[in-house]
């Protein structure tokens, strides 16, 4: 039996440490589901671990890709669960950790089953988007769809203004003659492992403090300078983010720099939120205080595992 240790919870709780912590004690490596840690060139806005830490432990998927490839969540999950089927083959415990809670799904759980679309209505779409931008996109998914355009609006705003995710829904939709949401859940993945999810979490005044912290020392680290060598480059997707987008308005004369590491601060606050919101409802997680005893949670993960 193969078991994939998954750590997930908020930005800046501690996940990292914990995972090495646990690498070490089970003798295995850390694939990392972290969105924005793939991309080479993004190093200090995204928290990537250090060398040293990145030297305690055999890491998979952080900095290997660069932010002018296409990489989807779809590519992630299939070279991801590539590589856990070989690296079971060494150890039969491994361990998966990160924030990004649809790249953590994915390969917990896989994707739902969509049908083949004929290509003009994804070119049909992203003609209507040029010319309308995202309100198109929402507003068609409300239309189409109105029972997912409400469960992202409560659950995962930031989706709705993500013009990739938004085209396919609005795509499946029109493709189909049918919801985006009723594709969902149809189809059961095969995994080769058992998950044993342990999430992290603290009282909300000190993971926004661990929050404010963690920017301030990223500015300390460099981070005006990493953002200002991307700043060329700010169309790019995979700069779309919280910590890169504050500082590109810095550039662009729209801000000053104080009100930009404020909203940086802000606006990773808020993404904490909804990613705790995300993750508090993932089956059978057993949560831990970001101070608990590292013994304890050994003990917890030995316990299931037979």
């Amino acid at each position: 039996m193969n078991y994939l240790i998954t750590i997930i919870g908020p930005t800046a709780i501690g996940k990292t440490s914990l995972s090495i912590a646990l690498a070490q004690h089970f003798g295995c490596a850390i694939i990392s589901c972290d969105s924005r840690q793939f991309f080479k060139e993004m190093r200090i806005g995204t928290a990537v671990p250090t060398e040293e830490e990145l030297a305690a432990a055999p890491h998979y998927f952080i900095q290997n890709k660069s932010i002018f490839e296409s990489y989807t969540v779809g590519d992630f999950e299939k070279e991801a669960v590539a590589k856990l089927d070989e690296l079971f083959l060494k150890n039969n415990v491994q361990i998966m950790v990160g924030g990004s809670g649809l790249y953590v799904d994915a390969v917990l759980k896989g994707f739902d089953d969509f049908p083949d679309i004929d290509s003009k209505f994804r070119e049909e779409i992203c003609v209507q988007y040029e010319q309308l931008g995202i309100e198109y996109l929402q507003n068609k998914l409300k239309e189409l769809d109105a029972d997912y355009y409400n469960t992202l609006l409560s659950e995962n705003p930031q989706t709705l203004q993500n013009p990739q995710r938004m085209k396919r829904f609005v795509e499946v939709c029109l493709g189909t003659g049918k919801p985006y949401s009723g594709f969902i859940g149809q189809k059961k993945n095969q995994r080769h492992f058992t998950p044993i999810v342990i999430g992290l979490e603290a009282e909300r005044d000190i993971m926004y403090a661990r929050i404010n912290q963690r920017v301030d020392i990223m500015m300390s680290e460099g981070l005006l300078a990493e953002a200002e060598a991307l700043y060329p480059n700010k169309a790019l997707n995979a700069l779309q983010t919280v910590g890169y987008r504050e500082l590109f308005d810095y550039f662009g004369g729209k801000i000053p720099l104080d009100f930009a590491v404020e909203e940086i601060k802000k606006n990773t606050r808020r993404f904490a939120k909804r990613q705790l919101t995300w993750f508090k409802r993932t089956e059978n997680a057993v949560w831990f205080d970001y101070l608990a005893d590292r013994k304890e949670i050994i003990n917890c993960i030995e316990t299931k595992i037979k």
